[in-house]
């Protein structure tokens, strides 16, 4: 079975980070705001800027907690495919 991980770009600037193993389902879930409690049912629309497949839902979650320390600088260097500027970003203490 496949797995993702996501970040989605809300209508205020914000970044939701979640892993799925049904990405076209879970993104029109988070559009019509399925669920109240989440943290983008006030924030649509929402937009997908990064998705990544994995294996495993492990590794779907290791990589969602992973993405979720990050700032958001270092969230904007993934979505844009930058690797090193994340490198650089990881040495960085800013």
């Amino acid at each position: 079975m496949t797995f993702w991980v996501y970040i989605l770009q809300c209508s205020d600037g914000s970044y939701y980070t979640g892993h799925t193993d049904d990405l076209e389902r879970r993104i029109v879930e988070h559009s019509q705001g399925e669920y109240m409690g989440c943290y983008t049912y006030s924030r649509r629309p929402v937009r997908l800027v990064f998705s990544q497949e994995f294996g495993s839902r492990e590794e779907a979650l290791a990589s969602e907690m992973q993405i979720k320390g990050w700032s958001r600088k270092k969230k904007e260097a993934l979505i844009r495919c930058d690797w090193e500027e994340i490198s650089r970003l990881s040495r960085s203490k800013k």
